[in-house]
């Protein structure tokens, strides 16, 4: 699925020591960029200092708006059409992956996904296709693409951390718990938190799950 890539964007510390140790690489929704998540890199730095936080913009232009990029299009919001989206930029995100891994001479365990939206369905899609476990996998306001493929496909069972709020009127939260549940049935070691009243974003909740999570996997 590795293809080379050339994905840019903002990037954060390491706080501790002259070269990282770990890599957490951001990965925004529709219609955001780079600068989207970096932002949450200083807060999330506690939890890992040694860690560079890399936040890339997508691959495409976003094709519903004049500013911010995309993953995948959502102007054919089918199941088939969206599907298509992911597995064609999937190879992009997997490429990229293997490549901050590389420039830092880091191992698969060494790095972490966090995902918001879109980002969380490409991580939730590459990551258990990666022939090794990465560190883990922070999935915010998302869902499990192409759920009926995954069984067949998985190659590694990195951790998982899902956050959703349950007024999400853009992805419902129900979407999370479901892929929490097939994730946890194929083996996966599965976390989920719900936020009451949260719409489609991140609380301060979701920030400090995500700082345990961390100190959880690489503590």
């Amino acid at each position: 699925m590795t293809a080379s890539t050339t994905l840019h964007g903002p990037e954060f510390g390491p706080l501790t020591g002259d070269r990282p140790e770990k890599l957490v690489l951001l990965l925004h929704g529709l219609g955001a960029d780079g600068n989207d998540l970096i932002g949450l890199a200083p807060e999330l730095a506690e939890a890992a200092p040694n860690a560079i936080f890399v936040s890339p913009n997508a691959p495409q232009r976003c094709d519903m708006s004049p500013m911010g990029y995309q993953w995948f299009s959502l102007l054919d919001r089918t199941p088939s059409a969206i599907l298509a989206g992911v597995q064609a930029s999937a190879p992009i995100l997997d490429g990229y992956i293997s490549e901050q891994r590389d420039r830092f001479a880091l191992q698969d365990g060494d790095v972490a996904l966090l995902g918001f939206s879109q980002g969380t369905m490409m991580s939730l899609y590459v990551a258990p296709r990666r022939p090794a476990a990465l560190g883990g996998v922070m999935g915010f306001s998302g869902k499990l693409i192409g759920p009926e493929l995954l069984e067949a496909d998985i190659q590694s069972r990195p951790p998982v951390l899902l956050v959703h709020g349950d007024a999400d009127q853009i992805v419902p939260w129900q979407a999370s718990e479901q892929a929490e549940i097939l994730l946890a049935n194929l083996g996966f070691e599965t976390e989920l938190l719900v936020r009451p009243h949260l719409p489609h974003g991140i609380d301060r909740e979701g920030i400090d799950a995500a700082k345990a999570f961390l100190r959880k996997i690489w503590g």
